[in-house]
């Protein structure tokens, strides 16, 4: 039987990558973003058929059980993929941004796992697998709301996990580290950041958007079947490299 999944912001970006794994699994995918022509010049790349492009805003939830009603099935996987970010300090930053952040990355997410979760708990099996980031287990500074949005993604996770388990339901997430592509191409977009981001890594370059495709369908899959309630961080040491970058004596 054939599996399907929706991947909200699946049009381009890290939400591509998903979709472009996903479908060359043998997934039949909803492909959904705010526009539908978007959603269909992505589909025309894809392996396989039945592939249905979605339009839906997911910080609105009548247009999110639209799409879901216009998959027609109960989708095996949801990927919540979709978010934004509004640079600046946070002191800068408009309370208009901050809730446009916790609005698409937090409450968006909250929509579309419940939209999943309603549906998945009718047959008693289900995953679904959130995208937080790097910031919300280290936040950097001028992202304004996105690492307490993202770590706010971390813990419904979490919460998640806990309430649709005994349903079959699981429900993880992704956290990507420096990925060269989807939100972040106008950084590497610089040389020099490039260079000193990747050599900050203790892998030593950059991760790709297909790296943390292939953890989010790892997750996805069923041989993470005994796996809920987790982030898996996929930013190539990163996180815990504070040593790394402050060393105990000096040349």
């Amino acid at each position: 039987m054939t599996r399907t999944a929706i991947v909200t912001g699946g049009a381009r970006g890290l939400g591509a990558a998903i979709c472009q794994l996903a479908a060359s699994q043998g997934y039949r995918l909803g492909v959904l973003d705010l526009r539908r022509e978007d959603c269909a010049s992505l589909i025309g790349t894809l392996p396989g058929s039945g592939h249905v492009a979605l339009q839906a805003d997911v910080t609105d939830e009548h247009s999110m059980r639209a799409a879901f009603d216009e998959f027609g099935v109960t989708p095996d996987v949801m990927v919540n993929n979709a978010g934004i970010v509004r640079f600046g300090a946070l002191l800068e930053q408009s309370v208009a941004d901050f809730r446009a952040s916790v609005e698409v990355n937090l409450v968006g997410t909250y929509i579309g796992a419940r939209e999943a979760g309603r549906r998945m708990v009718a047959q008693g099996r289900g995953a679904i697998v959130n995208m937080t980031s790097l910031n919300a287990v280290t936040p950097g500074p001028g992202a304004g709301a996105y690492p307490a949005a993202k770590a706010g993604v971390a813990k419904l996770t979490e919460h998640l996990s806990l309430e649709l388990g005994p349903l079959g339901i699981r429900v993880n997430c992704v956290a990507p580290g420096f990925i060269d592509g989807g939100m972040s191409t106008p950084v590497y977009a610089d040389p020099r950041v490039r260079q000193l981001r990747g050599g900050a890594v203790p892998l030593r370059r950059l991760g790709l958007v297909e790296e943390v495709a292939k953890a989010v369908m790892w997750l996805a899959s069923d041989d993470a079947a005994y796996v809920t309630g987790h982030q898996l961080v996929v930013d190539g040491g990163v996180a815990h490299s504070v040593l790394l970058q402050l060393p105990r004596k000096v040349d």
